[in-house]
């Protein structure tokens, strides 16, 4: 398979190794990844638990098991280091902000960024809970290695009862307004139906009958503010929590509204990295977007339509890999420049399209 770049073609296979490298550069010896190039000045060399699951699907998806095991136990490590402030909002549910768990941390003292930020970020603590029964329960990686890691976990499960995920207003997944997302009470709903099946994790029933409830009745809204926003396709890949009407709903919805040139906006009226001075109606787009459909694509088996995807990411590419974003209407992207979570699911959605045409084998190691 090839894709037509810069006036030349370029092999699948050989983007495949790229982004794998470029990846890989993002990561620290801890284990933890950088959101971004480590050298950037927008603050994206820090660890955010979100952006580390969506790193790590790359290296999952490609057989890497070491890496990835290397990131989850830094994870866990960052919330037995911080277990105090999870069993104080398990004993009173948080009241303000910085009584929730923290999203991003530093990437090798695994402490807290302590400036004002949308700390709230319910869907983040749901990924890694997901993640880890998935590892542990259809993989069999060993990444709760003893009581520690067990006692860790049942307390994530008793947080998120406490904060009420179901009905918490939450900053979500963009750090932003405070209300009830649909993509975090579903991040939450994936997280405590995967380690319900792991020995020795105890999760009530009726915990997560509480979100699926929730998760229902919001959609196909993301929110009371947000009728379609792009976060919605988690629901769909990786965390599979939506029946088949809701799945066609949320991607008609993200392709009708949100889906431009070089990438998939946000949601409508995005101020952030906005083209126009007033904030409105231009819209950065998105790279990984596009990413982000062409493995739900190739999910459905239309890989027909996920070569499409794939093909305009691969045009989008930089010297320095693959950006958060672009400017609307723009051949420029901004600093985050390459965007770790971009060059993830780039990579998962290159060797997926592959696999289907019998075109991947361990030559990347």
């Amino acid at each position: 398979m090839f894709v037509l770049k810069n006036k030349k073609k370029i092999s699948y296979k050989k983007l495949l190794k790229q982004h794998l490298k470029i990846l890989k550069g993002l990561q620290y010896r801890s284990g933890l990844f950088a959101a971004s190039n480590k050298n950037v000045s927008t603050g994206y060399d820090k660890s955010w638990l979100r952006d580390n699951f969506y790193e790590c699907l790359a290296f999952e998806v490609i057989g890497d098991w070491d890496t990835v095991e290397k990131t989850y136990s830094a994870l866990l490590k960052i919330f037995l280091k911080h277990e105090y402030k999870i069993d104080w909002a398990i004993k009173q549910r948080p009241s303000h902000k910085h009584e929730y768990i923290h999203a991003r941390f530093h990437p090798e003292t695994f402490d807290e960024f302590w400036e004002d930020w949308g700390n709230k970020q319910n869907d983040a603590v749901g990924a890694i809970l997901y993640k880890i029964g998935q590892l542990e329960h259809h993989h069999k990686r060993s990444i709760l290695k003893g009581e520690n890691e067990i006692r860790i976990v049942n307390k994530l499960v008793k947080y998120l009862e406490s904060i009420q995920y179901w009905i918490d207003q939450d900053n979500g997944v963009w750090e932003e307004n405070e209300e009830v997302h649909a993509s975090s009470v579903g991040a939450c709903v994936a997280g405590l139906k995967s380690v319900k099946k792991l020995k020795g994790i105890e999760v009530p029933d009726w915990l997560i009958e509480k979100g699926e409830e929730a998760l229902n009745s919001l959609l196909p809204r993301e929110s009371q503010q947000k009728f379609v926003d792009l976060a919605q396709l988690s629901l769909i890949y990786p965390y599979d929590v939506v029946n088949a009407k809701q799945r066609d709903q949320i991607l008609k919805n993200v392709e009708y509204h949100l889906l431009r040139g070089r990438g998939v906006v946000r949601y409508k009226n995005d101020y952030y990295y906005n083209n126009n001075p007033d904030g409105y109606s231009e819209e950065a787009e998105w790279v990984f977007g596009l990413c982000w459909l062409a493995i739900i694509y190739e999910k459905f088996g239309d890989y027909e339509k996920a070569k499409k995807f794939i093909d305009k990411c691969a045009k989008l590419d930089t010297r320095k890999g693959l950006p958060e974003l672009y400017f609307s209407n723009s051949r420029k992207y901004n600093e985050n420049t390459p965007l770790g979570w971009t060059e993830s699911l780039f990579v998962v959605s290159l060797y997926e399209y592959m696999k289907k045409h019998g075109k991947t084998k361990k030559w990347f190691f």
